[in-house]
């Protein structure tokens, strides 16, 4: 296992974080679609094929692919451990009931530490452990749901929970509480699984928060830059203390760029508009193209932070900061328009660079993927019609630990 360090979005990519689907998906059914933040359900076998597929092509590439549960697995070795994780995770999930409280940490501390981490995740069910009913109003409206603990249907979006920048890891607090357990498990092998995070691994932000921040909208675009998309999902409060604690610190960066991104469910990340593919190519969705607002946020001579706007086209911007002469920018969809709103719903701008001009993406956005192939973009496409309904792109559904 390599050591963590990302001083890059495009250098060569040598380690990564992934999670393959599991029973959590099953547990998607239209009554808990918008709690858990989907529109419809992947069909689980063609989805884990078609994530096989994903870790195939990047192993095949030289990338050493690890996978979230048996991270958590490594760190929960002891039972000092597991109790600590199990009492937060019960806590986390509004379980209010003392007598159900009991119950299930007796149930989940009786596993082993694999079986424990996979329960957690695919969600308890009633059926599988029963609990006397408190009479009480809460327990009657829900008696009819079948879970005591939701499922986490999104863990495969890796890239949410955390981000490696530099030789530190960024650990957050997620905006929905469908996603926020998904970090705890992230803390904890912070914590506890010292192969994969020595100690003394730097944190820029903690998972208690309390305002929000998630991994979409951070892209390191050179060893000095970090951009941070202020979205949907990520809050100016929680910029403003990653910015401070990375830009103290004894590492090379100097600058986090704010993008202010349109905040609705199509832009809910910064890199559902905008990733970087080359050392002067990036995707955009036409919809971002006109001026944006933008945040400098850099520190003064006595480490205090120093803020400045400005409204720019985002090719101006980027020519001046990453000091280039040209940029291109290639377009989601091209000029058609339909295109356009179409693969940006299935994700064609959130590329996943393994390597300067070597990208990963869905093979349903063949418009853009064309147009990339066009550019000089060596394009590896992998199968999505289970994948994208989902909402998230191969960038998604990485976690970068390793670049060159």
């Amino acid at each position: 296992m390599k050591n963590i360090s990302i001083y890059s979005e495009i250098g060569k990519l040598n380690s990564v974080l992934l999670h393959r689907l599991g029973r959590e998906i099953e547990g998607l059914v239209p009554d808990n679609f918008e709690r858990l933040l989907f529109d419809e359900i992947p069909y689980l076998k063609v989805a884990q094929s078609e994530h096989d597929r994903f870790a195939e092509i990047l192993r095949q590439n030289g990338v050493e692919v690890l996978y979230f549960a048996d991270e958590v697995v490594k760190a929960l070795g002891t039972m000092e451990a597991r109790k600590e994780f199990v009492g937060e995770f019960l806590r986390d999930s509004d379980i209010f009931s003392p007598h159900a409280v009991e119950a299930m940490e007796e149930y989940l501390l009786q596993m082993t530490e694999a079986e424990m981490v996979e329960t957690i995740i695919a969600g308890i069910k009633k059926e599988d452990l029963h609990i006397r009913k408190s009479n009480s109003l809460a327990d009657f409206i829900n008696e009819e749901y079948p879970y005591y603990t939701d499922p986490m249907p999104n863990l495969y979006f890796t890239r949410d929970p955390g981000a490696c920048v530099g030789n530190g890891v960024s650990i957050h607090c997620m905006r929905t509480k469908a996603r926020k357990r998904e970090a705890l498990m992230l803390k904890y092998i912070h914590l506890y699984n010292k192969e994969f995070m020595p100690e003394g691994t730097d944190k820029w932000y903690d998972y208690e928060g309390p305002n929000p921040i998630e991994g979409g909208d951070i892209l390191v675009l050179s060893p000095q830059i970090v951009a941070i998309g202020l979205s949907q999902r990520t809050s100016a409060d929680a910029i403003e203390v990653f910015a401070e604690r990375l830009l103290n610190h004894s590492n090379s960066f100097r600058k986090i760029l704010v993008f202010e991104i349109p905040k609705r469910r199509a832009f809910m990340h910064l890199d559902t508009v905008f990733t970087m593919v080359d050392y002067d190519k990036f995707t955009i969705h036409p919809e971002i193209e006109g001026p944006l607002h933008i945040y400098e946020v850099t520190l003064d001579r006595d480490k205090t932070p120093v803020f400045k706007s400005s409204k720019n086209e985002l090719e101006t911007i980027l020519k001046r900061e990453l000091k280039l002469p040209a940029v291109q920018m290639i377009r989601c969809g091209g000029s058609d328009r339909i295109a356009a709103q179409r693969e940006q719903w299935s994700d064609a701008s959130n590329t996943l660079a393994i390597a300067p001009g070597v990208v990963i993406t869905y093979d349903r956005n063949h418009v853009t993927n064309e147009l990339l192939d066009r550019c000089g973009v060596k394009v590896m496409t992998i199968p999505s019609s289970e994948l994208s309904r989902g909402r998230g792109g191969p960038r998604c559904m990485s976690m970068p630990i390793n670049r060159d």
